[in-house]
């Protein structure tokens, strides 16, 4: 009898509503990712598209600003920014492209989540 009462007090293992528990904790985790990264790759193209633009030695606004709306028709993911919405610097007589923005990502209907993105090029 002492060894059947032994063994049950070293038992280990997960309950059904520890399970769930997880599932559901999970599960958000999963939908939160599946709504964020798509706004995450967006930052990272147009990332990408400025540093391009900056490198290639355009000197006026107006070339710029056409380079990115030339650059934004061929890359169909950058759908937040235009061209009007970059800032556009000369600093130590390098061309510095800026931009920032906001992206709301539903959540669940009445709940939102609030992403600040912002960036520049990269001066070499």
């Amino acid at each position: 009898m002492t060894g059947k009462l032994e063994a049950m007090r070293h038992q280990r293992g997960i309950t059904l509503l520890g399970l769930l528990l997880w599932a559901i904790i999970i599960g958000f985790v999963a939908l939160l990712a599946m709504r964020v990264l798509p706004t995450v790759n967006e930052y990272f193209t147009i990332q990408k598209a400025v540093n391009k633009i900056a490198s290639e030695g355009l000197n006026t606004v107006p070339e710029i600003r056409a380079a990115f709306e030339r650059t934004k028709q061929i890359e169909y993911s950058i759908t937040s920014i235009s061209a009007k919405d970059l800032d556009i610097t000369k600093e130590n007589d390098k061309i510095v492209i800026r931009f920032a923005y906001d992206k709301e990502v539903e959540i669940m209907s009445p709940v939102y989540l609030l992403i600040k993105y912002q960036g520049s090029s990269k001066q070499k």
